[in-house]
């Protein structure tokens, strides 16, 4: 065979992309297959979906991360609406899995990755750079969220509000915030055990204008931690409400996964890397 180009870089991006922090939560939600092959063979003609003793795996993956350029820092939030994939010319190297094997990492061909269907995100540079770098259906959304914090009360729960947005039509590089809401992911995984878990690195599959598919692996640098959770009682500990189901998103979300019971959640939080203490008094005057 011919050996395969390498995807061009396009400027001002250079790869790898680095980060400086990440805060995410994902879950799984173990579901019908059908029409999510059906819905795979429109996006990524090239993939497979996974299947798990029958049922394939829709993925809602929302992340808070840092980067610092040369001129400064920048700060993005984002969702992605994943289907768990394979290539399809690739389907006789992968093992035989079960959906706990594959959470945990055990699939050390990464060939089953995340396949993007939907990406709203609330900075228009990396909006940019996931379409023309990785092929990302990237497009605008903003987010209202709450989150464990080493700062905030203690606790583990997430809420994640995806809003809607547009590009401004003036054509100035920012992301006009609307009011409407797109759906709304709650996680309340306090109290609920975990184990660590090595998926790195994390492969990403796109399919670009032409119709060429991309893989682009995401290395992280500490282990997911993963919530096993149990179909009856953890049923509460997860909800997902779409209020638009006019919108592409709310339509796959309402088709695909509907009132299926997540399987699992996974979560990675940037250790901090320095703490500004309690001041204390100098003796002296009041």
């Amino acid at each position: 065979m011919t050996p395969l180009p390498l995807p061009p870089v396009p400027a001002p991006y250079q790869l790898p992309f680095h980060y400086g922090a990440l805060h995410q939560i994902g879950v799984d939600f173990l579901v019908d297959p059908e029409p999510v092959r059906d819905l795979l063979a429109k996006r990524h003609p090239a993939l497979s979906a996974a299947e798990f003793d029958g049922r394939a795996v829709v993925s809602l993956n929302y992340q808070l991360y840092f980067a610092q350029y040369a001129f400064g820092g920048g700060v993005t939030q984002e969702i992605e609406f994943n289907i768990i994939a394979h290539p399809t010319a690739e389907a006789h190297r992968l093992p035989h899995l079960s959906y706990e094997e594959y959470a945990h990492g055990v699939d050390q061909t990464r060939l089953l990755g995340i396949a993007r269907v939907h990406v709203l995100c609330d900075n228009p540079l990396a909006i940019d750079a996931g379409r023309r770098l990785f092929a990302e259906p990237k497009r605008p959304g903003w987010f209202e969220t709450t989150m464990p914090s080493p700062n905030g009360p203690a606790g583990d729960a997430w809420t994640v509000r995806c809003r809607k947005a547009s590009a401004a039509a003036d054509g100035s590089d920012s992301v006009v915030r609307h009011d409407e809401d797109v759906f709304t992911l709650t996680a309340d995984l306090t109290g609920l055990g975990s184990v660590p878990a090595n998926n790195a690195p994390v492969t990403g599959y796109g399919t670009d204008a032409e119709g060429r598919a991309l893989a682009g692996p995401m290395n992280l640098y500490q282990p997911y931690r993963h919530h096993a959770l149990d179909p009856v009682a953890d049923a509460d500990r997860i909800r997902l409400t779409v209020h638009d189901g006019t919108s592409e998103l709310g339509q796959d979300l309402s088709a695909l996964v509907g009132p299926a019971r997540a399987a699992g959640a996974w979560t990675f939080q940037s250790p901090p890397v320095a703490a500004h203490n309690r001041p204390y008094y100098l003796p002296g005057p009041r």
